[in-house]
């Protein structure tokens, strides 16, 4: 599964770890997360994410 980089703070989602304080589980490719979901460091949309 593919890694995606936010451009705002450069936070990485890895989909092996997720983001479980923000209810996304381990595996959970990136484009499965739901629109609404935002950095957990910046607080920036998912369409400013792009592929490592």
């Amino acid at each position: 599964m593919d890694k995606y980089r936010c451009k705002v703070c450069m936070y990485i989602y890895d989909p092996e770890v997720g983001d479980p304080d923000s209810g996304i589980e381990p595996g959970t490719p990136f484009d499965k997360i739901p629109d609404g979901w935002v950095c957990p460091i910046c607080g920036a949309g998912k369409e400013v994410f792009e592929k490592e």
